[in-house]
């Protein structure tokens, strides 16, 4: 990332599975940490759309929106929790773009929808990516009961609440973005999901446990530069 960015993340689905922390140190590089919490690794998948998006300063009104699902898993560095992103696939061709060639993130064009209906977000996502792995994604997904404060909730708090994430670029150098948002409104959730092959695409065999399902109506966020890490890390 070359400049600060400010945009709004809505209707998120935090679908999360506890996993064996090796399945995950595999896919890691060595500079970072498998976080744990309950002897587990999590990983997860999230749907939702960013609205807004646009350099800091320039007003809402002229940003763009990007629904966008990405595979990510919770690491630390230096004892800093973080996020870590295996694939992150998005509506905008020029974004996507954008974001893999400037931005050093491991963005795939993808057609996507997401739309609300009484109540419930029906979200389908389909890879178009040239040359990369077929992934799909199609679920319907709710929030089932009442709003709290994710600082509150000790695996809502591990799962969210994190403010640094972590992606390697395509000739090898760890990077990290630091985030700033107000602190996460979550709510239980239940997701009903017809197809998802992202993990596949990413090498991941179906976690076996069942997921664990929150939802938000989201918040907004500045995303900073992006830093290699020896540049002080």
């Amino acid at each position: 990332m070359v400049i600060a960015l400010e945009m709004g993340w809505r209707h998120l689905l935090f679908e999360n599975w506890p996993v064996d922390p090796g399945v995950i140190e595999a896919h890691l590089p060595p500079a970072l940490e498998v976080d744990e919490y309950d002897g587990s690794a999590w990983l997860s998948v999230v749907p939702f759309t960013n609205v807004a998006v646009r350099p800091k300063g320039v007003p809402e009104w002229a940003g763009v929106a990007l629904p966008e699902i990405n595979v990510r898993t919770y690491v630390t560095h230096d004892g800093v929790p973080s996020v870590y992103f295996f694939s992150l696939d998005a509506q905008g061709i020029a974004s996507v773009i954008g974001a893999r060639c400037f931005h050093h993130l491991p963005y795939y064009y993808a057609r996507i929808s997401l739309e609300g209906v009484d109540g419930k977000v029906h979200f389908d996502s389909r890879r178009r990516h040239p040359g990369a792995r077929p992934a799909s994604y199609e679920a319907i997904y709710w929030p089932t009961g009442d709003p709290f404060a994710a600082p509150e909730d000790p695996l809502g708090r591990f799962l969210v609440e994190r403010y640094r994430f972590y992606t390697e670029s395509p000739a090898g150098s760890l990077r990290y973005t630091d985030v700033d948002h107000d602190p996460w409104t979550l709510y239980p959730a239940a997701a009903e999901v017809e197809t998802n092959t992202l993990l596949r695409a990413d090498g991941f065999a179906q976690p076996t446990a069942d997921p664990v399902h929150y939802y938000s109506p989201g918040l907004d966020v500045v995303a900073f530069p992006s830093r290699r890490l020896a540049d002080g890390a």
